[in-house]
């Protein structure tokens, strides 16, 4: 098995992520700001791949303001940038995409289905979880 070591914001260690069980493609995730375990978590994902910063060509960005998302388009365009949140606010969702933001996802659901979201952001879909969406 091989290792990627990369220089970056995270721990010595922690960014440390298997590729021998990476497809040939996989998409490149960016993480603003970054947050170590999600990082393990998604770099599991035999698709996904995190990088530490946008030089690494990001195809999706992962932030936690809306107020990121016009800043990461600026720097590349042809990101897809998804806002995680961690609850419903009055708002929320129309913020971000009139931010230009690809959609908005709970931080703390299930590894999968943010995978999925990340997969279905890359095609160009937009994305909004169900449980934001409800009154």
């Amino acid at each position: 098995m091989y290792v990627v070591r990369r220089a970056g914001p995270y721990p010595d260690g922690v960014d440390e992520m298997p590729v021998a069980h990476r497809t040939e493609r996989s998409l490149r995730v960016l993480l603003d700001p970054p947050n170590p375990p999600l990082a393990v978590r998604l770099g599991l994902q035999p698709d996904l791949e995190v990088v530490a910063s946008a030089m690494g060509r990001p195809a999706v960005a992962l932030v936690e303001e809306v107020t990121a998302v016009a800043g990461l388009l600026a720097e590349d365009p042809e990101c897809r940038v998804l806002v995680l949140t961690g609850s419903a606010h009055p708002g929320l969702p129309e913020a971000a995409l009139a931010a230009g933001a690809a959609g908005l996802i709970l931080r703390d659901g299930p590894i999968e289905e943010l995978a999925d979201s990340i997969r279905r952001a890359a095609r160009g879909e937009t994305v909004i979880d169900p449980a934001l969406t409800r009154p």
